[in-house]
């Protein structure tokens, strides 16, 4: 891996996998529109293309994928309720720019498509530890979107020699994730809250649970698959910490009082089975949450 191309770069994912691969040596590309991406997250060592992908001409992604060892599928809309409210903006992103990263991928004789995947996918599981071969039944567009993606990713291996891996993340928190806006996370809604003084707000009884994992580790799972030398043909791994809090706990976490807030359409457990991913990809998460929350609080 000597060269390659991360869409989403800008992102909180996607800068963190940039900054890793460059001090690893590796010839890095963004490609990113700074929707929801800031600037001050580009590695100044990456070559930075500001370009949308679900309105890029394929000549035009192809033509910055060339000599392109693996390409690294950030890049999207992402959160459960924005897609609801918004399904159309979220399918253009989520499934045409996928679609669009794909084809010039196998147009420019890219290795490896590496896809950033969701637990989304399964919806409300009736499996905990839930496994890969887990049903799916996504509860919003934003999930049967990233399913879609899957799907088009092992479609691209099987019909045109593409090799792709699809990676299931499961809540990612950790440096630069977003703090405020639409596509914010509870962590990140948690600790914006925390920092200003105001009272933690809980969305339904704050008893649902959630497996988070920790965005460095999300960087060594990709890192993993981009050097594996056997081809994947579409596989798919659950990328997630395999233990879960309540809201409520991270609540505690943080400290202070805390309000109510609205009833939304959510999972009610997520909790990723990681052991396929431990034993064909050798990834052993080490984040820990409360230790994190800990340190983030202490240093804020």
């Amino acid at each position: 891996m000597k060269k390659v191309v991360v869409t989403g770069g800008a992102g909180f994912i996607g800068s963190n996998l940039v900054d890793q691969l460059i001090k690893q040596g590796i010839e890095v590309s963004i490609i990113d529109d700074l929707s929801t991406g800031k600037k001050e997250n580009i590695n100044p060592k990456a070559t930075f293309y500001n370009l949308d992908i679900s309105k890029a001409s394929t000549t035009r992604l192809q033509t910055i994928m060339d000599n392109v060892d693996i390409v690294f599928h950030t890049a999207a809309k992402a959160r459960v309720q924005p897609s609801i409210d918004d399904p159309i903006s979220f399918d253009e992103v989520n499934v045409k720019g996928t679609l669009n990263i794909l084809l010039a991928s196998h147009k420019a004789g890219v290795k490896r498509v590496v896809y950033s995947a969701s637990s989304s996918a399964y919806g409300n599981a009736t499996k905990f530890p839930t496994p890969e071969e887990h049903p799916t039944n996504p509860l919003s567009p934003y999930g049967l979107q990233k399913y879609i993606g899957e799907q088009y990713c092992k479609m691209f291996s099987e019909v045109y020699g593409l090799d792709t891996v699809s990676l299931r993340y499961f809540n990612v928190y950790g440096e630069r994730m977003l703090l405020e806006g639409a596509y914010c996370l509870v962590l990140g809604i948690f600790a914006k809250q925390t920092l200003e003084g105001k009272p933690l707000t809980i969305n339904n009884d704050g008893e649902q649970r959630r497996d988070f994992t920790y965005v460095g580790d999300i960087i060594n799972a990709n890192i993993l698959v981009a050097n594996q030398k056997e081809p994947f043909n579409g596989e798919v791994f659950n990328i997630g910490n395999g233990k879960n809090y309540s809201v409520n706990e991270v609540a505690k976490m943080f400290g202070g009082k805390t309000i109510k807030g609205k009833t939304v359409l959510e999972p009610f457990q997520t909790l990723a089975d990681n052991s396929k991913a431990s034993l064909m990809l050798n990834w052993d998460p080490k984040g820990h949450l409360p230790s994190w929350i800990k340190n983030y609080l202490k240093n804020a």
